[in-house]
């Protein structure tokens, strides 16, 4: 008979104090994904895949070590423990380590309130085909394509139960449901390619695939016939399907684990302007239905909604509890781990003002420029905030789209890129991170 999470997470602790342990958590996470993919109309690939891991993590004094398995026999326990502790007793000494003090413990959170987990049946393995089928059949029905790359139906559902010997107890269940077709359009050495897709918590949320199929194709289409863009100084509108990763790289400078390292280009700017006065940055990880939100963090702290910049000032930084000892600051209940390492901070669910203006509006504002719809690599110095990637998308003269372009580069710095946003008002606010097409003046380009 199958033991229950809270069970395991129990054994794991008695067997790490009975090793020796002065404190320890336990985390079990379980799982099941299912995956078709289809090609050509026909099965192409069918994944199935069920598991449970054990993650054990002791504290003897200020030292600490991880051990992870994947069987949960007692004895296999028992052994883990050992192992977990004499690897403590051998770790080097960090007076930052530790548990939560039972009070900053989160207590009876509203789980059912985040609507996690889908509570309909897990959908058929011919129902996920059947997706992928009609996505990969509008794609192709799209004049100009010439093969549809992937067209793949999926479903996963996991769980995560998390002990400690402070007391606390808890886990959650959660699904994701998806869809996503990668379409080719031209032949030879003219061949782009480009996608779409759509992932979400509930099935009946979920986009339809054939809208999903027929946009890829007519993506892939429209960026036929590219070229270089003449190198120079232009304003460049980063589409909303890539322009979240300008905040990607403002939430990685803020991380307390970089910034304790002194390794952040926003090291000296708390409490300073690094975006523009009308522009917030809110993390709320308790939105209902969405892939980032979470009752409580990696380490038993409630998760709360928070600006981490407030009218354009960087109000603090993301922490779990080790890294704010470091920089003498409270948690912001933002550890995250896995089974087999210890916590580090991460971000949930972030949204960023959006503008009045609608993504046309800014384009033809912009007059002459780039609108970039894909990023290719990624060069960014993490102490000094310079920014280099290879971009691909379309050229804008008189305020529209002239001709698709590719095989060029756009830099500058991150400090002055985000401090004058421009943001449309065109998010996707069902995402885990809602950020609109975004306005940059003056950027480099180097193509021809």
């Amino acid at each position: 008979m199958a033991q229950s999470p809270e069970s395991l997470a129990q054994q794991m602790l008695d067997a790490a104090r009975k090793a020796g342990a002065e404190a320890a958590d336990a985390m079990v996470v379980g799982g099941t994904s299912v995956s078709i993919e289809v090609r050509e109309g026909k099965l192409e690939q069918a994944e199935r895949s069920e598991g449970m891991d054990l993650g054990l993590r002791v504290l003897i004094g200020t030292r600490q070590a991880n051990v992870s398995i994947s069987d949960s026999r007692p004895d296999s326990i028992a052994m883990m423990a050992e192992r977990a502790v004499a690897m403590a007793k051998e770790a080097p000494e960090d007076e930052h380590v530790g548990l939560a003090e039972a009070s900053q413990l989160a207590q009876a959170p509203n789980i059912a309130a985040l609507e996690l987990s889908d509570p309909t049946a897990e959908p058929a393995p011919s129902m996920l085909q059947d997706d992928a089928l009609s996505a990969e059949e509008a794609a192709q029905s799209v004049a100009g394509v010439t093969q549809v790359q992937t067209a793949t139906g999926a479903y996963s559902q996991s769980s995560v139960f998390l002990a400690a010997t402070n007391g606390f107890a808890g886990g959650y269940a959660r699904t994701s449901r998806a869809i996503y077709a990668t379409a080719i359009a031209g032949a030879g050495d003219a061949m782009e390619r480009d996608y779409d897709g759509d992932g979400r918590v509930f099935q009946s949320d979920l986009r339809d695939a054939t809208a999903i199929g027929r946009s890829a194709g007519e993506r892939a289409v429209a960026r036929l016939n590219a070229r270089k863009p003449e190198t120079g100084a232009y304003p460049v509108l980063f589409d909303e399907r890539v322009s979240s990763s300008l905040i990607g790289h403002l939430l990685a400078a803020s991380n307390g684990a970089m910034v304790a390292r002194g390794s952040s280009w926003l090291r000296e700017k708390l409490g300073q302007q690094v975006l523009p006065e009308a522009l917030s940055l809110i993390e709320d990880p308790l939105r209902p239905r969405i892939s980032g939100s979470r009752p409580f963090d990696a380490e038993g702290l409630p998760t709360q909604r928070r600006a981490i910049v407030e009218n354009g000032v960087l109000t603090g930084w993301t922490l779990d509890l080790a890294n704010g000892r470091k920089l003498g600051m409270p948690s912001t209940a933002n550890a995250a781990r896995g089974v087999s390492g210890p916590p580090s901070p991460s971000s949930w669910n972030v949204a960023l003002t959006q503008g009045s203006q609608s993504r046309d509006a800014l384009l033809k504002d912009m007059g002459r420029g780039l609108l970039v719809t894909s990023l290719i690599g990624s060069t960014i110095n993490p102490n000094t905030g310079d920014y280099s990637r290879g971009a691909a998308g379309f050229w804008i003269e008189n305020g529209v789209v002239s001709h698709p372009v590719n095989e060029c580069t756009i830099a500058g710095n991150l400090h002055d890129m985000l401090r004058n946003l421009i943001p449309a008002n065109d998010a996707r606010g069902y995402l885990s991170r809602v950020v609109p097409s975004l306005l940059l003046e003056g950027m480099t380009l180097a193509g021809n």
